[in-house]
């Protein structure tokens, strides 16, 4: 391709998303394509938009033009880069049709991920265009990667060798570099390195910018590890060698090295074959950042990261060369599930009860479950880790339809911390205050010992409510039914929905009352502000996604903790995410039963799940741990169960109550939103579309009602709820009523197939 078409094409590629009309670009099936005897092949194409199916153009035969490979072809005035989805060649009525623009030199989207896009669009009701987008995320690197000259030694030595030739040489020996850079570094003018350049002692190289990655080090081994990790890794092990779709639940607990033993695993299918690719999904960007060090530790090099804190040019890099099968060893969130693997022989999933995994905005996917259906079509191996199982996933291992591979203890001598329960009604807090005297007396009792402390509370910034004392209102989003939560740090109040913030006002807007707020509830500042008060000696920081906002960030706290450079951590959630801080000793979990509020299915469940993630913290090392968990529900199963330890007997129970209702993983969930910018219109589109449902036998139809958060940018929302027993397919249910109604143009419907969220 030359370079005019290039840049035009990438004009156009640019432009996806936009509606003015484009200039024609070099077309490779002109309008009198098949006059002098070349027949054409009717090609199917699918773009990253909305639409329900892929377009058909023509294209002459002798281009061969193959199904995965990228085009870009005309849609109404506009020129819209798509994936070639079929061909039918020598078609009689191919003549008949649109001639594609342009064939793109990327490497084509192979056909398991092409089959995955038409499965996925399936199952979350979303039209296959906008699953596609996912799988080509980086246009750029459809095109062979930009490239810049260096100048290097040739081997010849110069015939005349002043000082500053020396220099010169003696610096282009130990880096390729510009003639600008080697000039500045060898405090020497570009006329002299033009001079060696000119007489043969150094040559200009042209050098990739986006260089392959290094191969990781399959000669190297990793930790020493048990027997009982030797006997879990050997297992997985076992089932990669199969090449067969295979699901395995990897069940330690917290501190029991499920890291080390799943990339033996990995380095069992990385083995397989000389372009055999791993994909290791993490729940959080923080954790990405965190993992690689030793990730780079076992296989010598680092995994290609992709997720969205990735800058522009490393995620064109790392499309390139996933998509050619040259990058070996992938680490990322949910988003990386889509790329377009070549060979895919194992996927991990750490940390596979997360709620993270669900993405809740744009397509609604749950990349776990996700993750099992790619595997499924790549006859690969998903490796499901937790200490903590979803209970979907525990299921299906107590059933036999994953292995379960269990380690039951924590490694080398450290033990699993002693939990206990703090009842706030019996050992409540000072009077304005969040910590009961036993949290304030566990973490004195650590810093005497020269150990640190953890105190856990899952609430961003200083209060979730700011209140006027005079009249009682309360400071809400204008867009949204949601309350603005105070940050005192940045002096603003802050809607954690939309992103919304102003400036903390003086005077109330209802009754104009002057400093009249007053903070209801605590957030991890109003936390850090009580242990402040209480250790006003200590080293004291707070994590969460506010003072850590990029992976440095994180990295750079993460490594102050190691370093025992913070005595007391105040955290939310981000805490509880795999992080191993061998000096941590005691957890205080200041509000156990925040997670218990509303009529969330999962609330029991993802309370004890997060919170003995974060009792987990304490103890992997040497040192014994201790956690204390304050509750005003201390009766609670949930809670009697964290303070046994005993999530068998908790699941149980769960288990049986969720089989009586028939509640997933027992039958089938899914929510349907209907939003419009006015009330009534959300309303009368909501009665419509209810009194439109098909009836299906073993279904339930709940609904519609407003939303518990009935007003989010603006948009006024109405909720259904559908529940189905397990041999319905609530995903054709969902697209056969859907289908039915056609609605005002402001009315957006969501369609959300096993939903997380019940807000």
């Amino acid at each position: 391709m030359s370079s005019i078409a290039r840049r035009r094409a990438l004009d156009a590629l640019k432009r996806t998303r936009t509606t003015p009309p484009l200039g024609p670009l070099f077309s490779v099936a002109e309008e009198g394509a098949g006059d002098d005897g070349d027949t054409l092949d009717k090609v199917a194409v699918l773009f990253p938009l909305p639409l329900p199916e892929p377009f058909d153009y023509r294209a002459a035969s002798s281009l061969n033009v193959q199904p995965g490979q990228h085009v870009i072809a005309p849609i109404g005035s506009r020129l819209v880069r798509g994936v070639v989805w079929g061909v039918e060649r020598n078609h009689p009525g191919a003549a008949n049709l649109k001639a594609i623009e342009e064939v793109l030199p990327g490497t084509p989207v192979p056909e398991v991920s092409r089959a995955f896009v038409e499965w996925a669009a399936k199952y979350v009701v979303r039209p296959p265009g906008d699953l596609s987008r996912m799988v080509v995320r980086s246009p750029e690197a459809l095109f062979p990667p930009p490239t810049h000259t260096v100048i290097a030694p040739s081997g010849e030595p110069p015939p005349k060798l002043t000082d500053a030739r020396r220099r010169v040489m003696e610096e282009a020996a130990k880096e390729h570099v510009s003639a600008a850079e080697l000039a500045r570094r060898a405090e020497a003018s570009s006329a002299v390195v033009k001079g060696l350049v000119d007489c043969g002692a150094l040559v200009k190289l042209e050098i990739s910018e986006d260089p392959p990655f290094p191969n990781p080090d399959l000669a190297r081994t990793g930790k020493n590890l048990s027997a009982i990790q030797l006997a879990a890794a050997e297992e997985l092990c076992v089932s990669v060698r199969e090449h067969k779709f295979h699901v395995a639940l990897l069940d330690g607990v917290t501190g029991s090295g499920k890291t080390e033993v799943y990339l033996e695993a990995a380095a069992e299918a990385l083995k397989s074959a000389p372009n055999a690719q791993v994909l290791v999904l993490l729940p959080e960007i923080a954790l990405t950042q965190a993992a690689m060090s030793r990730f780079e530790a076992r296989f010598g090099v680092k995994p290609v990261e992709w997720h969205s804190a990735i800058q522009q040019k490393a995620r064109r890099r790392a499309w390139r060369e996933i998509a050619a099968g040259r990058a070996r060893l992938i680490v990322g969130a949910r988003s990386a599930l889509f790329l377009p693997y070549p060979n895919l022989r194992l996927i991990v999933i750490d940390e596979e009860h997360d709620p993270s995994y669900k993405q809740e905005e744009g397509v609604i996917y749950q990349a776990r479950d996700m993750a099992v259906a790619r595997a499924k079509l790549g006859d690969c191996m998903v490796v499901l880790a937790s200490a903590t199982p979803s209970l979907e996933t525990l299921v299906n291992a107590q059933a036999g339809r994953y292995a379960h591979v269990q380690l039951p203890s924590r490694h080398g001598t450290a033990e699993l911390p002693d939990v206990e329960l703090v009842d706030l009604k019996l050992d409540p807090p000072e009077k304005g205050r969040w910590l009961s005297p036993k949290l304030i007396t566990g973490a004195a009792q650590a810093l005497l010992r020269g150990e640190q402390s953890l105190f856990y509370m899952n609430r961003r910034g200083y209060a979730p409510l700011t209140l006027c004392r005079a009249c009682g209102h309360r400071m809400r989003s204008p867009d949204s039914d949601s309350w603005l939560v105070e940050h005192r740090y940045s002096g603003r109040l802050v809607c954690h929905l939309t992103g919304f913030s102003i400036p903390k006002p003086k005077e109330c807007p209802e009754c104009k009352a002057v400093d009249a707020f007053t903070s209801i509830g605590p957030g991890v500042e109003r936390i850090e502000e009580e242990v402040r008060d209480s250790f006003p000696n200590a080293r004291i920081e707070i994590f969460s996604s506010d003072t850590t906002p990029n992976g440095d960030a994180v990295r750079d706290l993460v490594a102050r903790m190691e370093n025992n450079e913070i005595d007391i951590l105040i955290g939310t959630q981000i805490v509880a995410k795999g992080h191993n801080f061998p000096n941590l000793t005691f957890v205080g979990v200041v509000d156990a039963d925040l997670g218990l509020k509303g009529g969330d299915l999962r609330a029991g469940e993802r309370t004890f799940q997060l919170v003995s993630q974060v009792a987990g913290r304490a103890g992997r090392h040497e040192k014994p741990g201790r956690a204390l968990i304050q509750t005003y529900a201390p009766h609670e199963p949930v809670m009697q169960a964290l303070a046994a330890q005993d999530r068998d007997a908790f699941f149980a129970a769960e288990v049986a109550e969720r089989e009586a209702a028939g509640m997933p993983p027992y039958g089938r969930l899914a929510a349907l939103i209907v939003s419009a910018p006015d009330e009534k219109l959300a309303a009368e589109a909501a009665k419509t579309l209810g009194e439109k449902a098909p009836h299906v036998e073993g279904l339930d139809l709940w609904g519609p009602a407003p939303a518990p958060l009935s007003v989010i940018r603006g948009m006024y929302r109405h909720r259904f709820l559908v529940r189905a027993n397990r041999g319905v397919d609530v995903s054709a249910f969902l697209a056969a009523w859907s289908a039915r109604v056609k609605l005002h143009s402001a009315v957006r419907v969501q369609i959300d197939v096993d939903p997380y969220s019940f807000l």
